[in-house]
């Protein structure tokens, strides 16, 4: 019996340190709806010609789950499923955030760190 008692309370000491494991640790997802004039956006965006020109740069994925680390983006269908509302302005000078669109999902990452903090939550 005492054996049995020692098992129980090993499993509920493992629950509670995933839980605090699990709640501790950082989310990245980048659901992001695209809006159609600047004064809906939280956030306002330009798209860069180079990678080196960006201070992101990002890949758009499929689904919602794969936006799993900065820079991988899921596009929602309406603004309600959206983190962030953004805007695509015309001029670079007028962006928040200049963004490239790489090719792969491991290219992704930034190259302006000081900015981290406008998807952060």
């Amino acid at each position: 019996m005492e054996n049995f008692r020692q098992k129980l309370s090993f499993k509920k000491e493992m629950k509670y340190v995933l839980l605090i494991l699990f709640f501790s640790s950082p989310v990245y997802s980048q659901k992001i709806f695209s809006v159609n004039y600047d004064y809906q956006a939280d956030l306002k965006v330009f798209v860069t010609d180079y990678d080196y020109q960006a201070d992101l740069k990002v890949y758009k994925v499929n689904y919602d789950y794969q936006a799993n680390k900065d820079g991988l983006l899921y596009f929602t269908n309406y603004d309600y499923q959206a983190e962030f509302k953004i805007y695509f302005v015309k001029y670079d000078y007028q962006a928040d955030l200049k963004i490239f669109y790489v090719n792969y999902d491991y290219q992704t990452g930034w190259n302006n760190k000081h900015k981290q903090y406008i998807l952060k939550f």
